[in-house]
């Protein structure tokens, strides 16, 4: 009897813990989405507020948010102040106490990062500077390692009984980001230095992991649109240095790129800044593919 007793308290813990309640993970963006669900597994279930076409920057806060956020037990941020006109107010008004800053379920995917374009005085006749650097970071695939760290730290922190799982998706995760960037540095070796036009300065970090040189911005200045005299400077400077391209992103409108291409015959690429801006970007590791194979097809 006392055996049979044992066995079933075993037995018990058994169906106890495989039908424990995954961990809910609430990502600023889908990017971070991706990541903790790779990192996370069968452990976790992780929604994102922000969609993949939607510029991050302007989200507008729904009831719906504030439901998901209230019941969080882990929220991923890209942080800096990206999501700064959103993000706050959201969480405070989750009444979330596990997930707000400073709590072990607030997770900075941004920690650890080296950044880019910090400036060293902030005037905001120059656009829409950020204080605390270039914010989309995650566009390095490199930064993807680092991003995956902090989510595995922060669902070792809510969740420890289930560290090593974590532990060991973080490192495959780390193993396939090294295996497949050889493979895009090889396909982009053949274009490094290559002088491109983008619509919106997000791309410091993709443009500098693959040796890319963006020579110029549709925009005159961050968050400005584009005017008639910044177009004519840029039509200048892509017929002066035989440029090719010019990428934008889903969220842009595209009358000015296609003004400047017709002006020029560069191509405008839509590249995809997140993951889901367009069907076949279901995840982080196609975000590259997507976007390498993009340019690739247009250098040509």
């Amino acid at each position: 009897m006392k055996r049979i007793s044992i066995l079933t308290v075993i037995l018990a813990g058994i169906v106890l813990s495989a039908n424990a309640a995954p961990i809910k993970v609430v990502t600023t963006i889908p990017d971070l989405k991706s990541i903790a669900e790779l990192i996370g597994g069968n452990k976790v279930s992780v929604m994102s507020i922000a969609t993949g076409y939607q510029n991050p920057h302007f989200v507008d806060p729904k009831p719906s948010y504030i439901i998901n956020l209230s019941s969080a037990d882990l929220f991923v941020t890209v942080g800096l102040d990206l999501e700064t006109g959103w993000s706050p107010q959201l969480l405070t008004s989750s009444r979330n106490n596990k997930i707000q800053k400073g709590a072990a379920g607030y997770v900075d995917a941004s920690t650890g990062v080296t950044l880019y374009q910090v400036p060293s005085s902030v005037n905001r006749a120059e656009g829409d500077i950020h204080i605390y650097g270039n914010p989309h970071y995650w566009l390095d695939p490199l930064n993807g390692k680092t991003i995956a760290r902090n989510i595995a730290n922060g669902l070792e922190r809510v969740d420890p009984a289930n560290k090593a799982t974590y532990e060991a998706n973080l490192q495959a995760f780390n193993n396939k980001v090294d295996a497949r960037m050889k493979d895009w540095l090889a396909k982009m070796a053949p274009f490094k230095g290559t002088k491109i036009i983008a619509y919106h300065n997000e791309w410091v970090y993709f443009e500098t992991r693959f040796g890319l040189q963006i020579v110029d911005f549709l925009e005159p200045k961050p968050g400005i649109p584009p005017s008639p005299s910044q177009l004519v400077k840029v039509i200048k400077e892509i017929k002066s240095n035989n440029i090719r391209v010019i990428i934008s992103s889903p969220y842009f409108t595209t009358s000015s790129s296609d003004m400047v291409s017709q002006q020029t015959g560069a191509k405008k690429l839509t590249l995809a800044t997140s993951v889901g801006a367009f069907p076949a970007v279901r995840d982080y590791f196609d975000l590259f593919d997507y976007n390498i194979n993009q340019l690739i097809a247009s250098l040509k």
